[in-house]
């Protein structure tokens, strides 16, 4: 229950609460083909994509997509990152 909790007060902290911009259909589509270019998975990037879409914010996107191209997120952004990628592999894995 604590990780839980852990994991939604990260995932609050990252969408910035309310006013944050909800990422645009041009980052999910992105999102996906970089997915897709890593996994080869439609259904996975699919969900993955989708989940996106509801779990975190437009900046917080651009640093997801980023990261899957290679690029390391910033320090302060670790537990955050971590908590957005248990949470969508929590969402998913009921797919797999």
């Amino acid at each position: 229950m604590k990780q839980v909790l852990v994991a939604l007060m990260a995932l609050g902290v990252m969408a910035g609460g309310a006013l944050a911009a909800a990422p645009s259909e041009a980052q999910k589509a992105e999102f996906y083909k970089t997915c897709m270019g890593i996994a080869q998975d439609n259904a996975l990037c699919t969900c993955k994509a989708d989940a996106a879409m509801t779990l975190i914010d437009s900046e917080f996107m651009a640093l997801v997509i980023a990261s899957m191209k290679g690029k390391s997120p910033p320090e302060d952004s670790y537990k955050a990152y971590n908590a957005y990628v248990a949470k969508s592999n929590q969402v998913c894995k009921p797919n797999y």
